[in-house]
């Protein structure tokens, strides 16, 4: 299971760092023969990401490795790491979006100073782009919980904030071609605080796995379901979850009739395990303390 996991996540990476290669060497080009800073400067962006995808590349291989005696629980943690590493690539991005659209708005609107307008084929290039990475984005997505990875579901996100920044290179291009020249970098700006904000939700997301945060609602109240289905279940005494990259382990205490014989409650305990683990393809292990109670 792990390398079928590990699989998903390298062809997945290999495709991405492929498609993101060809979309800088595009906008690198069309941004220096077509006139447009914009672009060039998404397309050393798109440099930058091809770094992130070697990162998340490397992380599968350590990340998806069996457990061994040193990690009893295995190395996913190491995935949780790789996508904080990937939310503060993103809040780096933004800041010098940011920085340097400020800059720019400044010299537009106090300088009255012109941008260069660039050449028509260059808000193309931004468009192909937009639907290039909005394609990846929903496969990624799909193939991070495949594999049950955050780094790649970070990947996926990272996708996603650069649909939203070509959306603003082709606003920013067609308003410098008719003139509006405070219309590019206001966009940039507005731009960057979306990713800012992507930034810190996926630092976030890898924070809480790292610390074990619980799973959430949805997801107890679905174990719960399954274990009082069960007819000999008297009453749930404690439930615990802990989360561990897009999975999470179980631990439950439940209350069976005093009068059972071990081997009874042990069967009985080993359905619910059995079922909760089969119902629930996120749950990486289900332990069950099962106390003596009174059925009446």
């Amino acid at each position: 299971m792990k390398k079928y996991e590990e699989k998903i996540i390298k062809k997945n990476t290999i495709l991405t760092i492929f498609v993101n290669t060809l979309l800088a060497v595009a906008k690198l080009i069309g941004g220096i023969f077509g006139n447009s800073a914009v672009l060039i400067a998404d397309a050393v962006n798109s440099v930058g990401d091809i770094a992130t995808n070697i990162v998340v590349y490397i992380s599968a291989k350590f990340s998806k490795k069996d457990k061994d005696k040193d990690h009893p629980y295995g190395h996913e943690r190491f995935d949780s790491m790789v996508s904080i590493f990937l939310g503060l690539a993103l809040l780096i991005t933004a800041y010098l979006l940011g920085k340097n659209s400020v800059i720019r708005l400044y010299d537009v609107v106090i300088n009255n100073e012109t941008l260069a307008r660039p050449m028509w084929y260059t808000w193309v290039i931004a468009l192909i782009t937009i639907v290039v990475k909005e394609l990846l984005f929903r496969k990624t997505t799909k193939d991070a919980k495949k594999a049950k990875s955050q780094s790649l579901m970070a990947q996926a996100w990272d996708h996603r904030a650069d649909t939203i920044t070509s959306f603003g290179a082709v606003v920013g291009i067609v308003s410098v071609i008719f003139g509006i020249y405070f219309i590019d970098p206001l966009i940039s700006i507005i731009i960057s605080l979306f990713i800012l904000r992507l930034g810190f939700k996926i630092i976030k997301a890898g924070i809480s796995q790292v610390v074990d945060e619980s799973a959430d609602e949805e997801q107890v109240k679905r174990i719960k379901e399954l274990v009082m289905s069960n007819e000999n279940v008297i009453s749930i005494d404690e439930i615990k979850t802990r989360m561990f990259g897009l999975s999470f382990y179980v631990d439950l205490e439940i209350s069976l009739d005093g009068n059972l014989s071990l081997e009874e409650a042990h069967a009985i305990s080993e359905d619910i395990h059995d079922l909760i683990e089969k119902e629930m393809s996120d749950v990486i292990h289900c332990m069950i303390h099962v106390n003596p109670g009174n059925k009446n």
